[in-house]
Order: structure tokens, then C-alpha cells, then sequence
């Protein structure tokens, strides 16, 4: 039966007298019949929608809104568990390797074809599990999946979830699942390792191993059209329990050339500058993420626009590319001379002395000063050390016959 987890969906509401949970699904199961082609039984759902309880009608006409008011809070501090967003397409696009995009498409038509893969016993919980370092589009990607579902985003900080009093972090996960069920929606678990630990270490005793099982429990207690998202840095520390439970993994790599690239083209837009060698650019930028990339263009974006400017200068990009990457790298860059000299040694076929000059407006004479401040630096500790290396070299004793 088409539409069955939506029709299972509704009958739950009614056998627990939870009109929000009927009348959510019933307006979706008229959207996806709707799109089908089903035009009339789509008006005929929601035809009876509109005759419901005046308080049933109000709560289906005011979208998702009346549940705002009850989500989740944390007994502890009093905050709410879960953020509420419904991402747009445009908002939300993401760039990804061939084949994590493949793999993320399957995804989304397995949700998208639950109930025919369901019917021929082939289906899946619709469960992701999104793994790797900061800053390579996780967070960006579940908000691509709930915009391409056309569904609400319920984004779980898992860290807030945790609290210092006894039994509260699983009272706060069974509240955010029992929510989740409540209207169609993408759950989303941010910073999963935060819960998810591996048990079997001795100091993980009572109260972690409980949050553990009692996120287990949930997820158990989930239906498999229901869709979950989580995400994680630390995909080695998620306890082995956790990870066969989600049938779908993405590992989200630092971009190679290629990515990096389109990564380029796509946040720099038209404020690329004219003389922008992509190809180049990527090269230059090995090693850094796709969230470095969109900081330093932004940055760039700005300065333009600050400035005057149609299009960025790309001396002006490659200098915020440089001083990131020096960063990043653990270089403390206080003064314009440390900089300079930063970036000569970088990109030397870039930041030439004329083009230094330019971008600092200053002298040739002091930019090749500040230059011969860091040759003498570098000849001074040279010497040192092979004064320091030839002290160290044992004297050679003279053997008379």
C-alpha cells in the first residue's frame, strides 16, 4: 500500500487521542497524494480536516506552529533541547564528492519510496550517519536533506542534552523523540559523540552507560519512516551499538582539487575576480575545508563591497587565503612585517615586491628591508647553530706512534 506510513502515522494519533500527530500526517499524506496526481482524495483529506474540532482545525491551518509553544526543555537550566528551522533548497545547497552525492541521493529515494521498498521487504530505517571534520558540510547536508523532504528541521545540540542530574539526560532524549513523532520532520542529532561514547570504559560507569542504552531504546522505539540525521567529528568514539543502527553512512572528506575548485566558484559568484585563476586558486588552498573556503570568501565579498567594487581583487583574496592558512598552521602574525613576510614566503610568484608595495602602500625600499630583516634572521640562526653544532663536536685526539 502506497502512503502506508503515513496512514500508520495517522492511526497512532487517534489510538492515543493526540490530534496533532493526526492532523500533521493527515496534511501530509493530501501533499504527497497531491503530487501523485491524486488531486481529488487530496481535497477530500482536506475537505474533512476542515470540518475537524474547531481546535483541530486551527492547530492543522496553523502549521507546525502550535507545537512550538511545547517543545522539549531541559528540567536543568530550562532551555530548549531543539531548534526548530525549515531550510530552503537555495539556502542549503551543498557540494560534494561524486560519490558521497551518489550515496546521499539513494538516501533521500529510499525515504522518499519508503512504503514501495516496505511492501516488497526491502526496506530501511530512514537513519544517516554524517562523519568527519569540522568544517566539511555535515550540519550544511542535513539541512539539504529536510529541504529536499520539504521537511521541517529539528536540530539537537546532543551536548545540551546531557545534564548533571541523575536520570535526566535520558528523560530529556525520550521527550525530544516523543516530540519528533509528533508532525512530519528530518530529527537531527548534532555532535552524536557526545552521547553515543563507546561503553567499556572503566570511568563510563552508571550514568553515561545508561544515556547509551536509553538512546538505543529510542532509536528502537522509532519508526523506520521516521528520518533521523546524525552527525559526528569523532565517528572512532560512537559505540558500535549505535553505528549498525544507522544503515546509511556518509564520511564527509577534506575537499580535493577538484571540489576545492567548485567550492570557489560557487561562494566567490560574481564577485570572482576577473583575473581568477580557479585551477590555481584550489591548488594553492590544498588542505583546507570547505567552511575555510566560504570564511575567506566572504571575507573577500566584503572588502569588495566596503570598497566600491564590483569583483574582489585577487591580491586582496590571496592575502585572506594566506593569513587563514598561516593560522591554521599555528603562525602568529602581530605585525604588517610578519605578514609580508609570510606571505613572500607562501606565494612568492604572487606577493613580488612590486605587488607587496601595492597592497600595503608602502616604499619599495622599506618592503626589501622588512624582506632582509627575515634573510638576516634566517643566516643569523643559521650561524648559530652551526656554532652551537661544531661545540658540540668532540675533539679529535692526536695518536703519536
Amino acid at each position: 500500500m502506497q502512503h502506508l506510513s503515513e496512514v500508520l502515522k495517522i492511526l497512532d494519533g487517534a489510538l492515543k487521542a493526540n490530534s496533532s500527530i493526526a492532523t500533521s500526517y493527515a496534511g501530509l499524506l493530501a501533499d504527497k497524494l497531491e503530487n501523485d496526481g491524486e488531486k481529488q482524495q487530496a481535497r477530500l483529506i482536506r475537505e474533512r480536516l476542515a470540518r475537524a474540532p474547531q481546535a483541530v482545525a486551527s492547530a492543522q491551518g496553523a502549521g507546525h506552529g502550535h507545537l512550538l509553544g511545547q517543545m522539549p526543555t531541559d528540567n536543568d537550566s530550562r532551555l530548549n533541547t531543539v531548534d526548530y528551522s525549515q531550510p530552503t533548497l537555495d539556502s542549503s545547497e551543498v557540494l560534494l564528492p561524486d560519490a558521497i552525492q551518489a550515496r546521499l541521493l539513494e538516501f533521500i529515494q529510499c525515504v522518499e519510496h519508503h512504503d514501495a521498498l516496505q511492501s516488497a521487504g526491502a526496506a530501511m530505517a530512514s537513519r544517516v550517519l554524517i562523519y568527519g571534520p569540522p568544517g566539511t558540510g555535515k550540519t550544511q547536508t542535513a539541512r539539504w536533506i529536510a529541504a529536499r523532504l520539504k521537511l521541517p528541521l529539528l536540530t539537537v545540540r546532543c551536548d545540551t542534552l546531557v545534564s548533571s542530574l541523575l536520570g535526566q539526560t535520558s528523560r530529556n532524549l525520550r521527550r525530544v523523540f516523543d516530540y519528533a513523532q509528533q508532525f512530519p520532520c528530518v530529527l537531527f542529532l548534532d555532535e552524536f559523540d557526545a552521547l553515543a561514547g563507546a561503553r567499556g570504559n572503566e570511568r563510563d560507569i552508571g550514568e553515561l552507560q545508561r544515556v547509551v542504552i536509553a538512546l538505543l531504546q529510542n532509536m528502537d522505539a522509532l519508526p523506520d519512516s521516521t528520518v533521523l540525521v546524525a552527525s559526528t567529528n569523532h565517528e572512532q568514539l560512537l559505540d558500535p551499538a549505535i553505528g549498525r543502527r544507522f544503515p546509511f553512512h556518509l564520511p564527509m572528506p577534506v575537499p580535493d582539487t577538484t571540489l576545492r575548485a567548485a567550492l570557489w566558484r560557487k561562494l566567490l559568484g560574481d564577485f570572482a575576480p576577473e583575473d581568477l585563476d580557479l585551477a590555481e586558486l584550489a591548488a594553492l588552498s590544498e588542505g583546507v575545508t570547505g567552511a575555510t573556503i566560504e570564511h575567506v570568501s566572504l571575507d573577500a565579498k566584503r572588502s569588495a563591497v566596503l570598497s566600491g567594487l564590483a569583483h574582489t581583487k585577487k591580491l586582496i583574496l590571496l592575502r585572506r587565503l594566506g593569513l587563514t592558512l598561516a593560522l591554521m598552521r599555528g603562525e602568529r602574525l602581530f605585525t604588517t612585517g610578519q605578514e609580508i613576510r609570510w606571505l613572500r614566503a607562501w606565494a612568492p610568484a604572487h606577493f613580488t615586491l612590486r605587488a607587496l608595495m601595492a597592497l600595503y602602500n608602502l616604499p619599495m625600499r622599506q618592503i626589501q628591508n622588512t624582506l632582509s630583516e627575515d634573510k638576516g634572521l634566517r643566516d643569523g640562526n643559521e650561524k648559530k647553530a652551526e656554532t652551537g653544532k661544531k661545540k658540540r663536536q668532540p675533539k679529535q685526539s692526536i695518536r703519536k706512534d
